[in-house]
């Protein structure tokens, strides 16, 4: 039973319920799903007082307008989409009340591509293995919000936050380390994917980040076998062109992986939209731990 409605006038271009995810199901072919900036979800449902993995609504280029049933603190973060309540323009990154019945809107945000709106005590539709995350690509999880929907909102736990709660994080380069199949790449190809930038396409989405530029030259140019991808995998299709795939990536795919994008700066791919431009910064490969050395003879310091 909930404890009050969230209910959808306006859903906008595409409005989801996002958590944390489905990590650790890949190799059941489960995606992990997911908020796509996860710092900006994590700042909003801090700032509401709610636990840092409550289900928020991404909203993607504004469009949204919604009203509670209940009265309840909320917050929007990510890209700034202009904030009204009952018409009157309300900051944003912070907590703000919404009166049962006030009307909240968000509009189409100048720059940037997904907000999130968390309301305190969460969303709380039926969860999927563990997730109220919406699978786009997939279809697990509750179906994408649609004008008049109505969503149940959980109990509150928490009072908002202050304002000195932690910042989001700087953008930057999209940090890169060698792919599982580097090698079915030219040995120039991890230096020029980062020595240049790549133009965001329209084709891009919560799948993947679809990327016009130099083409990645390959020195092997059969298929390979089905096989798993991990979140930020940059896989290069035949015509050369990165795709940086994200939450709702496929478990498998049939081209070779060049790069990984460091988990910390995928974020930044939520918020690029097309025709922006976004660039690499090479990293090295992490290095496995290896086996413990051998014991010392009884009595040595090590």
């Amino acid at each position: 039973m909930s404890a009050g409605l969230l209910h959808v006038l306006r859903a906008g271009t595409l409005s989801t319920v996002q958590d944390r995810g489905r990590p650790g199901l890949a190799h059941l072919g489960v995606p992990r799903a997911g908020a796509l900036d996860q710092p900006a979800a994590a700042l909003a449902n801090r700032l509401v007082g709610n636990p840092e993995g409550a289900a928020v609504l991404e909203v993607t280029l504004g469009g949204l307008e919604v009203l509670a049933d209940v009265g309840r603190w909320v917050a929007v973060t990510g890209a700034p989409a202009p904030l009204r309540i009952d018409g009157v323009a309300r900051d944003l990154a912070r907590a703000t009340w919404l009166a049962p019945g006030a009307r909240l809107r968000l509009e189409a945000p100048p720059s940037g591509v997904r907000s999130y709106l968390a309301v305190a005590g969460g969303l709380v539709p039926a969860p999927v293995l563990g997730s109220r995350s919406t699978d786009v690509l997939a279809g697990v999880g509750p179906p994408p919000v649609r004008d008049g929907a109505r969503l149940p909102l959980g109990v509150p736990t928490g009072s908002p936050a202050p304002h000195d709660t932690p910042r989001p994080p700087v953008p930057g380069p999209l940090r890169l380390r060698p792919g599982p199949r580097e090698d079915w790449f030219a040995a120039e190809a991890l230096a020029r994917l980062a020595a240049t930038s790549y133009v965001v396409l329209p084709a891009s989405n919560r799948v993947g980040l679809r990327l016009d530029g130099p083409p990645l030259p390959r020195v092997r140019h059969g298929e390979l076998p089905s096989e798993g991808m991990v979140l930020g995998a940059v896989q290069v299709p035949p015509d050369g062109r990165p795709v940086v795939f994200l939450a709702d990536h496929p478990p498998t795919g049939g081209y070779p992986v060049v790069g990984v994008v460091a988990p910390e700066d995928l974020w930044q791919c939520a918020q690029l939209r097309p025709g922006e431009r976004v660039r690499f910064a090479l990293t090295p490969a992490r290095r496995r731990p290896g086996p413990p050395p051998p014991p010392g003879p009884a009595g040595s310091r090590r």
